[in-house]
Formats: C-alpha cells, sequence, structure tokens
C-alpha cells in the first residue's frame, strides 16, 4: 500500500464518521447521544476490519505469502520446462 493510500482511506474513515455524527443528528439525537454512536461505529467498525487481518494472519492467506508462494511455484515451473529430456527422466527416477 503507497502512502497515498492509507491517508485517503484514513481521509474517509473521518469523512464518514463526521457524516454519521450528522446523520444521527438529523435524526433526532442529542449531540452528545449522536457523538457517542458515531464513535461506536467507528471503533467496532475499526475492530472488525481488524479480526479480519488477524485471521488472514493466522491462516497465512496474507497478498505476500501468496505472492512468495506464486513465485516460488513460477521458478520450479520455468526450471522444470528447461530441463532436458534426460534430466527429466533421472528425476523421475529418483522418486
Amino acid at each position: 500500500m503507497r502512502r497515498i493510500d492509507a491517508i485517503l482511506i484514513a481521509l474517509v474513515f473521518f469523512l464518514l464518521g463526521g457524516m454519521t455524527y450528522v446523520v444521527l443528528q438529523v435524526l433526532g439525537l442529542k449531540s452528545e447521544t449522536a457523538g457517542i454512536w458515531s464513535q461506536a461505529m467507528l471503533v467496532f467498525g475499526l475492530l472488525g476490519w481488524l479480526s479480519t487481518y488477524l485471521f488472514r494472519v493466522a491462516t497465512g492467506t496474507m497478498t505476500l505469502n501468496k505472492q512468495i508462494e506464486d513465485y516460488k511455484t513460477a521458478v520450479l515451473q520455468k526450471r522444470l520446462e528447461e530441463m532436458t529430456p534426460e534430466e527429466l527422466a533421472e528425476l523421475h527416477s529418483e522418486d
């Protein structure tokens, strides 16, 4: 993720929090109550996002792990394609 992406995501969350606050006030909540509820929604939203991240870490399905796995597979496939028939026969006989 680039730095500008992180800044834009933070800006979007900031604006969504402000919009939630205003919408809750328009719906009739007092200023203090609307502030509490908008903060609670932000906290629960961020905890939800964090839980998905921790799940990806625990299961090893993060983007970097996937990229490394794809790279290793591509390297092995390329090596296999470059082998001569004699080398392939020798490899099969080792099993």
